[in-house]
């Protein structure tokens, strides 16, 4: 008889989802699952199947246990490699005012610009971290405003790297980019990412930009870019202005020639908190519109347009082929600190980009220390990083380690303390809880239920 491993489930319609902490999944009637429960015996296929995902097992416990460490530990092998995203928040000034702004100064009479000195301080530690691959982003702000220092990090990094492998990402609205930027930007690889958030009044809405139109002046460098074979990815924000604009969004993309859209939720922090009555919305509403927009994606798919969504692939590559997202907020435990670390105009460095979006709201518990004064080592060796690690391990929290999706989760410590003022989240089925549990949700409907739809997903990620 077949002995049973550690499974969690959830059931719907009749049927159950049961999942195992290396992130195999299987779908079974009422009639498998109340058999495996029981130990009874199952029909042959599906026995088949639960073996070969681990949740039954007929050899010796050691030699199954050996092979599920190994597994669990393939999943987790982000936590193998240090600290690879460095965030460089070059400037906190800002040209656009957008209505759920977590970091933006407006203030241009005030100068909350990196200095040089403090850039190669931030650099060096950087440089400390072990990692052969490494990854500088280039944030604000908007960090155009102080492009001579990202161009000073480049130079400077390179030309310390010591044979290591530096990707570079610029987060920009793309207003202030000139064509010596271009140049620069080209000859040194530096990847570029830019905010679209729909058509034009949508994003004039979400992003206005003083007494221009934001959404030209942005789409205008999108095209200048693409017309030199320059890629441009976007990120999407949603406010309650987007619930019923999906179709306007998923066209706005295609019509750019983009092959992929991030769909992103807010996150209470900083401008957005502030405003939520207005441009906020529950998770129902979110997870409702996330469906609508994907469904609609898929459509296109299906018409021969090619068009992936963000989430969607992060959350397929873990379910379809158990691979170690290294997504920071999608990790168990987060990414913060060890993941990465985000270095303020200022020099003081935190957590994440979270984690300083939350000291502009006036609380510093992710600050980890300052590149005056602190070492690589010291802000791994630091308090404030070990209870960011205690706190994201999802495997030991109350509700996470139950629930049928955690293979594939992670929480934030830092939206747990905005929310519930402690880094271990008070109410487990909250917003973000509920947000990513509905996408999750969606996906294996579409799984168990639609193979033509999970055929295109797949391609997706493949």
């Amino acid at each position: 008889m077949y002995k049973l491993n550690y499974f969690n489930f959830k059931e719907k319609d009749n049927n159950f989802l049961i999942t195992n902490d290396i992130g195999k999944y299987c779908f079974l009637s009422k009639e498998d699952f109340s058999n495996l429960t029981k130990k009874k015996e199952i029909k042959i296929e599906k026995k088949k199947e639960l073996l070969e995902k681990g949740f039954i097992y007929e050899v010796n416990d050691e030699i199954f246990s050996c092979n599920q460490a190994m597994q669990l530990r393939k999943s987790k092998e982000y936590l193998l490699v240090p600290t690879t995203l460095h965030i460089f928040v070059v400037t906190k000034n800002c040209n656009f005012s957008c209505i759920y702004c977590q970091a933006g100064n407006l203030n241009q009479s005030h100068n909350y610009n990196m200095t040089r000195e403090t850039a190669k301080k931030a650099v060096d530690i950087a440089l400390e971290s072990p990692s052969k691959y490494l990854t500088f982003e280039f944030q604000g702000g908007e960090p155009l405003i102080n492009y001579e220092i990202i161009k000073y990090i480049v130079e400077y990094s390179k030309s310390i790297s010591k044979g290591r492998y530096i990707e570079y990402n610029l987060v920009s609205n793309l207003t202030l980019l000139k064509d010596d930027m271009i140049e620069f930007f080209v000859k040194n690889g530096v990847s570029i990412c830019t905010s679209i958030d729909g058509n034009e009044k949508l994003q004039n809405i979400n992003r206005p930009y003083k007494d221009k139109n934001s959404y030209y002046e942005t789409v205008k460098q999108i095209k200048k870019l693409k017309d030199r074979n320059i890629k441009v990815n976007a990120i999407q924000t949603t406010t309650k202005h987007s619930l019923d604009c999906y179709k306007e969004i998923v066209d706005e993309y295609i019509e750019l020639g983009m092959d992929s859209i991030f769909i992103r939720p807010l996150t209470r922090l900083g401008k957005a908190d502030n405003n939520w009555k207005n441009i906020g919305y529950n998770a129902d509403e979110f997870v409702k519109f996330y469906k609508e927009i994907l469904d609609y994606i898929i459509e296109k798919n299906k018409n021969g347009i090619f068009l992936s969504e963000g989430h969607c692939n992060i959350f397929l590559k873990k379910i379809l082929f158990n691979d170690p997202v290294n997504y920071m907020e999608l990790r168990s435990p987060c990414g913060g600190a060890i993941g990465q670390l985000a270095y303020y105009y200022d020099g003081d460095i935190y957590t994440c980009d979270e984690g300083r979006m939350l000291s502009e709201m006036g609380n510093s518990s992710f600050r980890l220390g300052n590149v005056n004064e602190n070492t690589y080592e010291d802000i791994m060796q630091c308090d404030c990083t070990k209870a960011m690690c205690i706190s994201s391990c999802i495997e030991c929290l109350p509700y996470c380690s139950s629930c049928v999706y955690m293979p594939y989760c992670g929480t934030c410590p830092v939206v747990n303390l905005a929310q519930d003022n402690n880094i271990f989240a008070k109410n487990p089925r909250e917003y973000r809880c509920k947000v990513y549990s509905g996408i999750l949700d969606i996906l294996f409907d579409y799984i168990e239920n639609k193979p033509d739809v999970a055929e295109i997903l797949k391609t997706w990620v493949e």
